[in-house]
């Protein structure tokens, strides 16, 4: 799908993750957000803390929208749930949609850290690696922002990651799904 960032009422899907560290099962929520900030959806999912079934999550969040008339999806992170890791490159081919994916820090990688948590760690430090590197992106409202894109060009991200973001650096449909997901695992907590 190619995507116009000038075009008018882009909607972009955001998902975000709450979890407890004591849960097995982090509480993902997704918002649809007009580019005219008009909130036009929401879904929710799961994802296992310590798993490796986050991508398949943001898939089945997609799915479960059932709407054709979302243009990107915008993740609060692409490693979510205790090193639960989301393969942006798969989301954008099997979505048929361009994925941004965003974090907020500078930071030297995570492969220790996976070392540290898993027995077995190849398979999760080969899925982080083939993520790649960030970009640094400094929006129109003075905040810098790290991004990993699939399916659209840096210039690109950047410019639908300032139509969406009204101050700081969240963009609204990520900050509205952190919201929810926050409130909905309070309300509905996991074992």
């Amino acid at each position: 799908m190619v995507l116009h960032p000038g075009k008018r009422a882009i909607r972009a899907l955001g998902v975000a993750e709450s979890f407890s560290p004591k849960a097995s099962k982090s509480t993902l929520a997704g918002v649809v957000v007009r580019t005219d900030l008009v909130v036009d959806g929401f879904v929710f999912g799961t994802a296992t803390v310590g798993g490796e079934d986050a991508t398949r999550a943001v898939l089945g969040m997609y799915r479960k929208l059932k709407r054709e008339d979302v243009n990107l999806i915008i993740l609060a992170g692409c490693i979510i749930s205790r090193y639960n890791i989301v393969d942006i490159d798969e989301v954008a081919r099997k979505s048929g949609l361009p994925v941004v994916c965003l974090t907020y820090n500078e930071s030297r990688g995570i492969e220790d850290s996976i070392r540290r948590h898993f027995d077995r760690p190849e398979g999760r430090i080969k899925s982080y690696r083939k993520l790649g590197s960030r970009s640094s992106v400094l929006l129109r409202t003075g905040q810098r922002v790290y991004v990993r894109n699939a399916g659209i060009s840096d210039s690109d991200a950047t410019s639908v990651l300032d139509a969406f973001t009204l101050q700081g650096g969240v963009p609204e449909p990520v900050r509205l799904a952190k919201l929810l997901a926050r409130s909905a695992r309070s309300f509905c907590p996991r074992a």
